[in-house]
């Protein structure tokens, strides 16, 4: 039996998933039982931010602590994540992964990686069974395994789960780390099970109305708009995920390993099925958005006898705040990084909830687009011209009131500039600052050289 001062840990990580998506978050259309079991035995964060509303960004800042302008992930990858042009784009940085293998535990990844050289195990990985690049196909799937490339039969979804399974099973008598990085609900919406589909027939998705088309929504973006088999399809991922979840969990509860294993549950970014006018997340307009549907995700952390259980927190916190907080939790040495703003948020989960609401300031960027919340205004900068927003979002949570051009907030948005610059000014470096980058969206053609930043080099075209 393992030390129980030193517990396992399971994160739960998915891809694309609103932080609407879920019955803990007031859905009642998706059905989600087992995400709800974890709520209801932990602590859920209903102001839990990601670093970018896209997926290799966000992924990268969990992983490091830092934000893109500090890590150079500004685009999801799309280059460099196979050979012959496989780079390894968080080359040379500490991750929390990196930390845990230092210290005795043994570190697995189950489903997707998508931060460059999917071939190759890092960073503290022993146990290394990722996709190959970012998104995939929903059945019979290639996968990567002792660095060959195969054909895995089945759902990918349960494919990754018994991957899982089979790590813990393997791994019960010692100190493990498992990554379960489904990329469900991600793109496509097709080839999910079928009669989980059908149950969506009669499904009124009121919790997802499709309004008029954003005047910024890309062409993917709007081809969802008003489809109910997208909608079904979906829910459908996002309930055959919580199937596997719930699996995960039986297993821990059949080998005696529930009180000394913490489970952690998010997802990469948030997510909208027309919301606001469009599909996607941040890169579904251009310019690029910063609504709460996408720079929202779903989080929750559940150990029983450690964390406070069935608690909603309204404390906001971010991706950068990951890293410490679970070094935090688990006693071991904080990572020494001047480049990370990152704070431990582990007082919060012993249930104080109440914790001063304006002392927390989130911020987010994805390339030239910047964001700054409090948990009454949020603004948004975008370099070098605009457009900016501002909403206030005690009486607009919606987002649906822009009052940037209004006189009386002319000094309030002078401050929040002001404020988001020197935040900024702090954590970036210089070479890899996304403001100065033309990330549109279209996907990161390679890593960024800091002696060689030619903006259009990098960054395709969305």
């Amino acid at each position: 039996m393992t030390d129980q001062s030193k517990p396992n840990v399971v994160f739960i990580l998915t891809d694309d998933q609103g932080p609407w998506a879920a019955g803990c978050c007031g859905n009642d259309e998706v059905r989600t039982p087992n995400i709800d079991r974890l709520a209801s035995s932990g602590m859920r964060f209903e102001n839990f931010f990601c670093t970018s509303p896209v997926c290799s960004p966000a992924r990268a800042s969990l992983m490091t602590g830092r934000i893109p302008s500090a890590h150079g992930v500004h685009d999801w990858i799309r280059e460099g994540n196979m050979p012959p042009t496989a780079t390894p784009y968080l080359d040379g940085l500490t991750c929390y992964t990196d930390t845990l293998a230092e210290n005795g535990y043994t570190v697995g990844l189950s489903g997707k990686w998508h931060l460059g050289d999917s071939l190759t195990p890092q960073h503290g990985f022993s146990h290394w069974f990722t996709l190959l690049t970012g998104g995939s196909q929903y059945n019979d799937a290639e996968m990567i395994r002792d660095g060959k490339v195969e054909v895995q039969p089945g759902y990918l979804t349960d494919v990754i789960t018994d991957d899982a399974l089979n790590f813990i099973r393997e791994n019960s008598e010692r100190h493990f780390y498992l990554s379960v990085n489904y990329n469900a609900p991600h793109t496509p919406f097709q080839g999910h099970p079928q009669d989980i589909v059908d149950s969506y027939d009669d499904c009124s998705f009121k919790t997802c109305p499709q309004e008029a088309a954003h005047p910024w929504a890309i062409p993917g973006s709007r081809n969802h708009l008003g489809n109910r088999e997208s909608l079904k399809g979906y829910f459908a991922a996002i309930t055959a995920m919580d199937l596997n979840v719930g699996r995960l969990i039986d297993l821990i509860e059949e080998l005696g390993l529930r009180q000394n294993t913490l489970f952690i549950f998010s997802s990469d970014n948030g997510y909208s099925c027309g919301h606001h006018g469009f599909w996607h997340k941040g890169n579904g307009t251009f310019p690029l958005n910063m609504y709460e549907n996408s720079v929202k995700v779903p989080f929750v952390m559940s150990h029983p006898g450690r964390i406070a259980e069935g608690k909603v927190s309204s404390a906001m916190a971010s991706q950068y705040d990951f890293m410490p907080t679970l070094l935090d939790y688990l006693s071991l040495d904080p990572v020494v990084d001047d480049l990370s703003p990152g704070r431990s948020f582990h007082p919060v989960l012993s249930g104080d909830t109440g914790e001063a609401k304006d002392e927390v300031v989130v911020f987010d960027e994805y390339g030239p687009v910047r964001m700054i919340r409090t948990q009454e205004w949020k603004y948004v900068h975008r370099y070098p011209y605009g457009p900016h927003e501002l909403y206030h979002l005690l009486n607009d949570p919606d987002e649906r009131k822009n009052l940037v051009d209004e006189k009386s907030k002319t000094a309030l948005i002078g401050e929040m500039r002001q404020q988001l610059s020197n935040w900024f000014d702090r954590y970036v470096i210089p070479q890899l600052d996304g403001s100065h980058f033309a990330v549109t969206g279209g996907g990161q053609a390679r890593k960024i050289d800091i002696d060689q930043c030619g903006e259009r080099s990098f960054f395709e075209r969305g």
